[in-house]
């Protein structure tokens, strides 16, 4: 089994209920900033959207169960991403701060 890249993960779009994860666009001079801002805002959408989700399947207006588990599971792993990325970028300055000149 060969895990797509994560530019590839709009493979689920087609299920109805969910907005396509996208990876973040180059950004017009924002450089790593400009990724990083991107990441956040995807993360945020993605979460609302299972946010969303969670709440139509406990009032019971969602007719496919799975909808709700897809999202939830896509929202905690873009979590962990950004997490793991925020981690490595605070020890990298932890790095450089404590090289001597």
């Amino acid at each position: 089994m060969t895990i797509p890249a994560i530019g590839a993960l709009s493979g689920l779009s087609g299920v109805s209920g969910l907005s396509a994860v996208r990876a973040p666009a180059a950004p017009s001079g924002g450089g790593f900033e400009g990724a990083l801002t991107s990441a956040v805002d995807n993360l945020q959408a993605t979460q609302s959207t299972s946010d969303t989700l969670a709440v139509k399947a406990v009032t019971g207006d969602l007719s496919d169960i799975h909808q709700a588990t897809i999202a939830a599971t896509r929202a905690q792993v873009t979590m962990e991403l950004v997490a793991a990325v925020r981690n490595k970028g605070v020890e990298a300055f932890n790095d450089i701060m404590r090289m001597q000149a």
